[in-house]
């Protein structure tokens, strides 16, 4: 049962902008912390940002400054907004609860900052 569902990515050239979104139709989510993570081919998955039920939000060194995290309880969706895109954001990005849940690990979207 697909409960959530990235979208989003794509290829863009360094210095572009993406805005990732997360579908949440099993209401994961919901009261709980979440949180966009991403996986570079050969490297372990990493926490790019989290944000909690109440809108609190953290960031990876990395990507502050540049990524905005956010959340619509009201829709069920979770953005992450990527500005000035690097190469070495290129990735597939994940959504899913902080602290993530094995089960809850959907398919991903590709990020791929080339120029």
């Amino acid at each position: 049962q697909v409960q959530l569902v990235e979208s989003g990515g794509g290829l863009v050239q360094p210095g572009g902008s993406l805005r990732l979104s997360c579908a949440d139709s099993g209401r994961i989510f919901r009261f709980n912390d979440a949180g966009w993570y991403r996986q570079a081919l050969g490297k372990d998955r990493e926490l790019v940002a989290r944000i909690t039920s109440t809108g609190w939000t953290e960031y990876a060194d990395s990507v502050k400054g540049r990524f905005t995290i956010s959340r619509d309880n009201a829709k069920n969706t979770m953005y992450l907004q990527m500005n000035s895109l690097k190469p070495e954001d290129t990735a597939i990005y994940y959504c899913n609860r902080y602290p993530p849940r094995g089960n809850f690990w959907g398919q991903g979207t590709q990020v791929t900052v080339s120029s």
